[in-house]
């Protein structure tokens, strides 16, 4: 046994070093963050698991003990909430991009796009326009937002079908359970979407600002690694991946 301790020894140390740290990711990043965990662990050997969801449910899984490391939101002021709970940690806080909201319909539809915008939505051949709930998503409150901007939303709301998150509200228009869909620009630049539809992109000042900010949470067991990572989201590397997803750099604040 006395000559096994050394081994047992490194092999835990090795295990220590290796271990996997674990991301809460907003359901917008469900394209990008793959493709940035996997050129992440190539270049450290760093393991990196990770959670999507819809940044509120993914907030209140943090207050409620979930073993998250890292935590990427799709509305800043979650993070915010988090660090005045002092359950982030507060000089982590970064904002990594800035999201946007489209309007995607399927590739066959008739519709005309570039021509009716946002009103394309009042044409009857819609049915279901797939949207994320805004009672705990940001993309949700933004699609809401951008209805209420153009002066429809009186007119559609009963023809809204509320995803868990935008994920799901994208796996709904793709599938033809609706046959619009007000979805982050990432899914539909994402290879699942990409070549199966068409997509109008609303306007800036129609929906609040989608900042989305990262932070790391104060009860991770390995807040080093959880910063190194969140470090690399700075590299040219991981900017240049987001941008390809539709993402633009923010102004950072401070």
């Amino acid at each position: 046994m006395n000559k096994l301790l050394p081994l047992l020894l490194l092999l835990i140390g090795t295990f220590a070093v290796g271990q996997e740290i674990v991301v809460a990711a907003a359901a917008d990043l469900s394209g990008a963050l793959p493709q940035l965990v996997a050129a992440y662990t190539k270049q450290t050997g760093q393991a990196v698991k990770f959670s999507f969801g819809s940044s509120g449910n993914l907030t209140n899984q943090i207050r409620n003990g979930a073993p998250f490391d890292v935590f990427f939101s799709a509305d800043e002021d979650y993070p915010r909430q988090l660090i005045a709970e002092k359950l982030a940690a507060k000089d982590t806080l970064y904002r990594y991009a800035v999201g946007r909201l489209v309007l995607w319909i399927p590739a066959d539809s008739p519709l005309d796009l570039s021509k009716l915008g946002m009103k394309a939505l009042l044409e009857p051949s819609i049915e279901k326009i797939a949207i994320a709930n805004p009672a705990h998503a940001p993309y949700g409150r933004a699609a809401e937002a951008a209805l209420r901007y153009f002066g429809i939303y009186d007119q559609v709301s009963s023809r809204l079908v509320l995803g868990e998150n935008v994920s799901q509200a994208a796996q709904f228009v793709e599938s033809g359970n609706a046959q619009a869909g007000l979805i982050a620009l990432s899914h539909a630049l994402a290879p699942a979407l990409k070549d199966k539809g068409r997509y109008w992109t609303a306007p800036l000042d129609a929906y609040p600002t989608l900042n989305q900010a990262a932070v790391v949470v104060s009860r991770s067991k390995q807040p080093d690694a959880a910063r190194r990572f969140l470090e690399f989201l700075r590299s040219p590397e991981a900017t240049s991946l987001l941008s390809s997803y539709g993402f633009s750099v923010p102004v950072e604040t401070h």
